[in-house]
């Protein structure tokens, strides 16, 4: 405090009060976030037991995050700290938002060992807008049910097929699932596989089975081979081939094989769990044991 009977503190003095450094309030005062209130015969600032307060907020807010710019229109009763406050919440989310893609997108490239390309395609999947992702999505879904949907309303139902939706405020993982998804969902081979089964599928209803109740050729092939699984029943006994019979029909089992040993169950079952984590549901089950019985009782009868 100079000796003037004021009770006017330095810079120096202010410093030592505050535990700040002198550089910062300097800085801070030069930016008019802490005016002096005075200046002494020398030219040095001077500043009052308000001026103490008034840093005191300054820091506050700072260590909160704010800019020196809302700090100022705070001090200078343009706007209330509540205000302030609720607007700095919204730019934090956002913010925190990108983190979490930036997080996601590392964590991949990290797991992956991806290249600079690769790198670079994540990201830009990782950052569409809710509606670019949409647009993507809608026209996977577009392509592979063109038609099918039209003849049978029931399909995307019975398939379980919801499209993935990536909410505002996502997990890493959805994040990553996301990314992983975009780039399955618009591989043309893949798009071709899902169309297969999609027909394959609206082809097994029947003309008189109600809608909403088909016993669809995938769900009855887990179901039977689940049953020989459960019975026992190994892919090279006689008894598989009354449960292929059962599965399959009069159906064409060399193309039956072909489709599942081409992994089309594996990359199915992937899209379902990717879209389970984006959309927050947990996954369904894959039925790995299933699928792999009935390829080798297939395997078995075609001498493969």
């Amino acid at each position: 405090m100079i000796e003037d009977g004021t009770g006017l503190l330095t810079i120096g003095e202010l410093a030592r009060a505050t535990g700040l450094s002198v550089r910062t309030i300097r800085y801070w005062s030069d930016e008019g976030a802490l005016p002096p209130v005075a200046r002494s015969a020398g030219g040095y600032r001077l500043y009052d037991a308000e001026s103490v307060a008034r840093l005191e907020l300054i820091r506050t807010l700072r260590e909160l995050g704010l800019g020196l710019g809302d700090v100022r229109k705070v001090l200078a009763g343009e706007a209330t700290v509540a205000e302030v406050a609720a607007a700095h919440v919204k730019a934090l989310d956002a913010q925190i938002r990108a983190l979490k893609v930036t997080r996601a997108v590392l964590s991949t490239v990290a797991r992956r060992g991806s290249t600079a390309e690769e790198t670079t395609l994540m990201n830009k999947l990782a950052r569409l807008s809710a509606a670019e992702r949409r647009r993507i999505v809608e026209d996977f879904m577009e392509e592979i049910f063109e038609g099918i949907d039209t003849a049978d309303p029931d399909i995307r139902r019975r398939l379980r097929f919801a499209a993935a939706n990536l909410p505002d405020d996502p997990t890493p993982e959805q994040v990553d699932a996301w990314v992983e998804l975009a780039e399955l969902i618009q591989d043309p081979e893949f798009r071709v596989l899902m169309r297969r089964m999609i027909e394959f599928n609206a082809a097994d209803r029947g003309p008189d089975v109600p809608a909403g109740s088909s016993l669809w050729f995938m769900s009855r092939l887990i179901q039977l081979s689940g049953e020989a699984l459960r019975q026992g029943i190994a892919p090279e006994a006689p008894e598989a081939e009354d449960v292929l019979r059962e599965v399959l029909g009069d159906g064409d089992r060399t193309a039956v094989l072909e489709r599942l040993t081409a992994g089309s169950n594996v990359r199915v079952a992937r899209y379902r769990e990717l879209s389970a984590i984006v959309n927050g549901l947990e996954p369904q089950p894959a039925y790995e044991e299933e699928f792999a019985w009935v390829v080798a009782a297939l395997r078995v009868r075609a001498g493969r």
